[in-house]
């Protein structure tokens, strides 16, 4: 049983504009047309760091994930905006189910899992979603939807939203 971390509670909406001042990533300036290539690279990082022995169960901080952990949300994070993305193609301004990555990490024990489990469903998940970002087209990519906490998002913004996510998370396993 690990320590669960102290919630991260910043709404980081901030990132579809501008550089991330810690990771170094400007979502801005991605082309949304190159989000699957990008998810796709992404996974193949996390591939990379997931197979680094026993090492990636170690903490660097009692109040930081390992790269297990960050692997484990990255999936999940996969899967939840394939869904939600899904719901912005097909439904009109979706309003998007409140989801706790903190609580979803304890109750998953992402701590426990094994990390070539992780890795391959991480792969299978980005695949997917990357597959999916690349069938956007058009004025899909200015179809709606919304958070609980009110953050509205177009499939463009959402698109710079999510790879700011996980490619900062690349960063926390490798510079924190």
């Amino acid at each position: 049983m690990t320590t669960p971390i102290t919630p991260d509670t910043k709404n980081w909406t901030w990132v579809i504009h501008r550089r991330c001042p810690e990771c170094g990533f400007d979502a801005s300036a991605i082309p949304r047309e190159t989000t699957g290539r990008v998810l796709a690279e992404n996974a193949d990082t996390w591939r990379v760091l997931l197979s680094r022995g026993d090492e990636v169960r170690r903490r660097p901080d009692p109040q930081v994930w390992s790269t297990v952990e960050y692997g484990c949300h990255v999936r999940d994070v996969c899967r939840l905006f394939d869904q939600r993305l899904v719901l912005m193609l097909t439904e009109d301004d979706p309003r998007f189910a409140n989801w706790d990555q903190d609580e979803t990490a304890v109750a998953d024990r992402y701590f426990e899992q094994d990390p070539q489990v992780v890795s391959t469903e991480l792969v299978a998940a980005a695949g997917t979603l990357s597959a999916r970002f690349d069938g956007v087209s058009g004025d899909q990519w200015q179809r709606t939807g919304r958070r609980t906490d009110g953050s509205e998002f177009t499939v463009e913004t959402f698109a710079r939203y999510f790879l700011h996510d996980v490619v900062h998370h690349v960063w926390d396993v490798t510079h924190g």
